[in-house]
């Protein structure tokens, strides 16, 4: 875990994450109604020179929800201080953070839902009143310090919302989901990232790589990053459809997105549970992985694509999965 718990400084990943990321709402492609949304409500907030209500965040990995809060603090014209929920374990940790805000700025807290509950309860009166309470001490000596603070912007992001409570997740006025993206505008994503980096690529090229990234706008820019080292070493650097079938093939991710993992996952369930039903432990155990990796960065696309369903009795693989892998189908009862 990093010591820092609330930073602007960037790692190397980080920096090239910052050169590709948009920095305003209208160099931001896709998610067109919460762009618009969010255009009005900034500037309302600015018309009124009032901090703009506190804006909850979610959706699956990778699809915007960090450029987005950096974007929202740029529109507002206020510096970003980013922490993460897991590294906030004390009520001390949650009041250096606080107290170090500026009038106007934008706390950032990626994995809102992973903050303790009992910290949880501190940020009520810090995002309703801009006050934080803390007691001091223990037992008879124990006491209980206000302190007042400027009035900021938090922005939580979470891939999952359900987990957060009622109360924390009612504080947001602003909450917003962020959807997959169509293989347009992810064409659109992998262009402007060609251009960032200078690296060529074709149209064809461009729309094959956006077909395998899942709807996700950080995996179409990863797999950018591969197939552009393919491009350069076999070669002349320009991307085009054939080193991007070749460099995708060889990475294991297939015409649909599906890598080496959803593989595992789905025929598993085919091959060791007779297609299911079957319960998440049995898949995490199944195939090593975390449980939460396959609910919060595998299961929701094979959802949203039909791979897999849910029933009331476990995850089930589909006619499509079966069809998918070449594989006879058995229709079967529940």
């Amino acid at each position: 875990m990093e010591d820092r718990l609330v930073t602007n400084d960037v790692t190397v990943e980080d920096q090239f994450e910052k050169n590709i990321r948009p920095q305003y709402l209208n160099e931001y492609i896709g998610q067109s109604e919460v762009k618009e949304n969010l255009d009005v409500f900034i500037k309302a907030a600015k018309m009124r020179e009032e901090p703009l209500d506190h804006v909850l965040l979610y959706g699956a990995p990778g699809l915007g929800k960090t450029t987005l809060a950096y974007i929202i603090a740029n529109e507002l014209g206020s510096d970003i201080r980013t922490c993460s929920g897991p590294a906030i374990e004390k009520s001390g940790d949650l009041a250096a953070i606080l107290s170090s805000l500026e009038p106007g700025d934008v706390l950032f807290i990626d994995e809102i839902h992973r903050i303790p509950r009992y910290i949880e309860e501190i940020l009520y009166s810090a995002m309703e009143d801009f006050t934080l309470d803390i007691v001091v001490g223990s037992d008879a000596s124990s006491r209980n310090i206000r302190i007042d603070l400027p009035p900021f912007t938090l922005i939580g992001a979470t891939t999952r919302a359900g987990d957060l409570t009622g109360p924390l997740r009612d504080r947001f006025g602003i909450v917003t989901k962020l959807n997959y993206y169509t293989i347009e505008e992810l064409t659109d994503i992998v262009k402007r990232t060609s251009r960032v980096l200078e690296s060529p690529i074709d149209d064809k090229a461009a729309i094959e790589l956006a077909k395998r990234s899942r709807g996700t706008p950080r995996i179409a820019n990863r797999l950018f990053k591969r197939v552009r080292d393919y491009a350069l070493v076999m070669g002349d650097g320009l991307i085009d459809l054939k080193i991007t079938k070749v460099s995708l093939d060889k990475l294991k991710v297939d015409a649909l997105g599906l890598d080496e993992t959803d593989y595992n996952l789905l025929k598993s369930i085919i091959e060791k549970f007779n297609g299911g039903p079957v319960g998440i432990d049995a898949i995490a155990s199944s195939i090593g992985e975390e449980q939460t990796t396959i609910e919060d960065v595998y299961e929701p696309y094979l959802l949203q694509n039909g791979f897999l369903k849910r029933t009331n009795r476990g995850r089930v693989v589909t006619k499509k999965a079966y069809d998918h892998f070449e594989m006879e189908y058995q229709d079967k009862m529940f």
